[in-house]
């Protein structure tokens, strides 16, 4: 029987549980901060799992009790209410079922992360940068929409508008886990409004999500950084043009994965604090190299995946907005929906939904549960 092939799959999680439960308590484990964090993930997702397993084992039995009565049983009033806990068991099975073969999954253990967003201007000139401004105030809206606070690290303006890249940081819960479905190159189609002929042109913007590295993630030898200072540019506040706030980092590091050694550079402008740029400057850097390092990881989800759903391939062409047409179109998926205007406003959930469901199903399929 299925299920008992899936209670096979669950055996142990309650000794784990247990086992995890007195772990978190050790003050050896707190100190460890990199083990603490892990271990307290497992535990709150095997609480999840253990809850769900409890349901399922509840209706089995509800069902083999069920059973027994209907065999039993010569009383009509008793058989009728067995049948009716049977039927409404049997019902319930297959949803809990596919509940805990989800959570059987191992999730990414990027995704309670928060994200650090870059939104780059590729071809088309200044269409471009206008589109990469729109993708941003798209992102906006949808993060006010989640309740999650954004804050703008650097960013280089265009020239007819918008933003040749623009830099932010999105914090809230499991920011990560849902805006990692957003890297890659967006493609829009219309109109722009530097064009005087009235003929519908094709540019491009690239995103790249990346996870917000812990201090503890990775080492940086700090007296190796390079720091300069610099005057902020762009309009208002009489602080802005006049105090050294702005600051720029050089870092040389050596990819492990690779062997090269480059030199980060990293900007930021974001607040009139001195500190706090430095401070977030330091918080991209970690990001930048947490990335690079966990990149042979994510290649190798790439190389398993027969479709891209969110394998961190920055390059692939994910979605095109169509203007003439009102159309969203996401190539990953075959998802295309004609309410351009409501998605540009930042309704973008059922689109990142349907990746969610996507890339289950391929994680079920690779795990043959």
């Amino acid at each position: 029987m299925a299920e008992n092939a899936l209670l096979q799959r669950l055996e142990g999680i309650d000794a784990r549980f247990e086992e995890i439960s007195t772990l978190i308590t050790d003050p050896s484990v707190i100190a460890d901060m990199k083990r603490y964090v892990k271990l307290s993930k497992e535990y709150k997702d095997l609480e999840k799992l253990l809850h769900t397993t409890n349901k399922y084992r509840q209706l089995l039995r509800g069902i083999d009790e069920a059973r027994e009565v209907l065999a039993s049983e010569t009383d009509e009033d008793l058989r009728e209410l067995a049948k009716e806990e049977l039927e409404a068991n049997t019902a319930a099975i297959p949803a809990v079922e596919e509940e805990i073969k989800l959570l059987l999954i191992p999730e990414d253990p990027e995704d309670d992360r928060n994200a650090i967003v870059e939104i780059r201007g590729g071809t088309g000139g200044d269409e471009a940068a206008i589109f990469a401004g729109d993708l941003f105030r798209m992102y906006v809206k949808y993060c006010e929409a989640k309740g999650w606070s954004v804050s703008v690290s650097s960013c280089t303006e265009g020239s007819a508008g918008g933003y040749k890249e623009i830099i932010f940081t999105v914090t809230g819960e499991k920011v990560y886990g849902t805006m990692k479905y957003e890297s890659g190159v967006h493609r829009v189609q219309r109109v722009p409004a530097t064009e005087t002929q009235g003929r519908v042109h094709t540019s491009a913007a690239s995103v790249a999500v990346l996870p917000e590295a812990e201090p503890f993630d990775v080492e940086i030898n700090e007296g190796e950084i390079k720091w300069d200072t610099f005057r902020s540019g762009g309009a208002g506040g009489q602080n802005v043009n006049k105090v050294e706030s702005g600051v720029r980092l050089r870092y040389m590091w050596k990819n492990p994965n690779t062997g090269v050694t480059d030199e980060i550079l990293i900007e930021c402008t974001e607040t009139r604090d001195q500190p706090k740029n430095k401070e977030r400057a330091l918080t991209r850097l970690r990001s930048f190299i947490y990335d690079k390092e966990h990149q042979k990881y994510v290649d190798d989800i790439a190389s398993r995946r027969k479709t891209m759903v969110s394998t961190g391939d920055r390059s692939a062409k994910i979605r095109t907005y169509n203007y003439p047409q009102g159309r969203i179109t996401d190539h990953r998926i075959n998802y295309t929906i004609y309410n351009l205007s409501a998605f540009m406003d930042g309704d973008i959930q059922d689109c990142i939904d349907h990746l969610i469901v996507a890339e289950n199903a391929e994680k079920l399929k690779e795990s043959e549960l």
